[in-house]
């Protein structure tokens, strides 16, 4: 079991996989509700002030990302606003959505790329393990987020998910 993430990248595609130690159907619920959402979502230093998840296809998740580390220089108090329509769901096992940054009314920023974003998941002899296939309109829009320290923070995001479902499976 590695918390390591796995990835790689095909022309305008980009991969990442790492597996969790809990069952499938909790991962993929904390992909779905904004009660969980709200704990794990975004990079460390980072909340979620605004999280509406509306879980169905044709359904929006928007939310925003808020930094609150002082630490952090430039990026503390900024905030960063994304929306997700989602496309398809097989539960527990897939989710499909395009994800935008968006602003506070949900406006997609026509200057950023989009993502098509297929989260897959599958059940290990250890837990899940999350496969996410993000493709973008061209390799430029993939290279694009990767410049504005997109590993850093899905490798943020994920560690912060891992130690959600941990700290949920304890309490239960």
């Amino acid at each position: 079991m590695t918390n390591q993430i796995v990835s790689k990248v095909e022309g305008n595609v980009l991969f990442l996989e790492r597996e969790f130690n809990a069952p499938r159907e909790l991962v993929f619920q904390a992909f779905t509700q904004a009660e969980h959402l709200q704990h794990w979502w975004g990079p460390r230093g980072w909340t979620i002030p605004v999280c509406h998840v509306d879980f169905r296809v044709g359904g929006v998740w928007h939310y925003c990302m808020k930094c609150e580390d002082k630490n952090q220089g430039d990026f503390y108090g900024m905030e960063s606003w994304g929306k997700a329509v989602y496309q398809e769901i097989v539960a527990p096992e897939k989710i499909v959505y395009r994800d935008y940054f968006s602003d506070a009314e949900g406006n997609v920023a026509d200057t950023m790329p989009s993502t098509l974003v297929t989260l897959t998941f599958v059940e290990t002899e250890n837990g899940t393990k999350l496969i996410n296939r993000g493709e973008y309109a061209n390799p430029e829009g993939l290279q694009q987020v990767l410049d504005m320290g997109m590993m850093q923070g899905i490798t943020e995001t994920w560690d912060k998910l891992g130690e959600h479902l941990e700290s949920i499976q304890k309490s239960s």
